[in-house]
């Protein structure tokens, strides 16, 4: 078969697989489900993946990966100084939430880490592990605002770094609990006094 058309085939199964499992959680969602999301017959779930735990693993590659490098280019920008990038960062987000007509947030890395984490060591190593490259990336971008003089010389950017990355991830554990846009705007208000000169 044409490597392409595999790769298309599985990131189709994994995008449709991927929706269904974050809505119905890890244990919701059975290869059924997902075989069906993907309209394919079962036999071609097994021929991309060894089990359940396999399309998990995988499907937090085939998200996650982009989306660090979105991180990485935002937080890069040599545009903006570090901190703007930061802000203008998470503004983005809060504007992207602020356009939905009916505010939905389901988080595939956060269902995976409350369902699976103490059930898969290997789940609970490649969401740590995703979370971690979040958190080090952030953790470059806040020296270099330090360096700039945007942060406080005595600022401990690592332990400032992984702050930010836990408040964000509890804003939108808010979200998906259907608090609105309440957790996200108050993240963004603590985001800009801590990053204040």
């Amino acid at each position: 078969m044409n490597s392409s058309i595999r790769n298309d085939k599985r990131d189709l199964i994994l995008a449709k697989g991927a929706e269904v499992m974050t809505r119905r959680g890890y244990h919701g969602t059975g290869v059924q489900e997902i075989v069906q999301a993907a309209s394919i017959p079962k036999g071609s779930f097994y021929h991309y993946f060894a089990s359940k735990e396999d399309f998990a693993l995988q499907a937090l590659e085939y998200l996650y990966g982009p989306r660090l490098e979105r991180y990485t280019q935002a937080l890069a920008n040599p545009a903006l100084s570090p901190r703007e990038r930061i802000l203008a960062y998470y503004r983005d987000l809060q504007a992207h939430f602020s356009r939905q007509e009916r505010l939905e947030y389901y988080c595939f890395i956060g269902s995976l880490s409350f369902e699976m984490a103490e059930l898969s060591p290997a789940i609970a190593a490649e969401v740590d592990r995703i979370l971690q490259r979040s958190v080090d990336i952030l953790h470059g971008c806040l020296e270099e605002a330090q360096a700039a003089g945007e942060l406080p010389a005595e600022e401990d950017c690592a332990n400032l770094a992984m702050f930010i990355t836990q408040a964000w991830q509890g804003a939108l554990t808010r979200l998906k609990v259907g608090a609105g846009l309440l957790p996200v705007n108050a993240f963004i208000t603590r985001l800009e006094r801590l990053l204040r000169p």
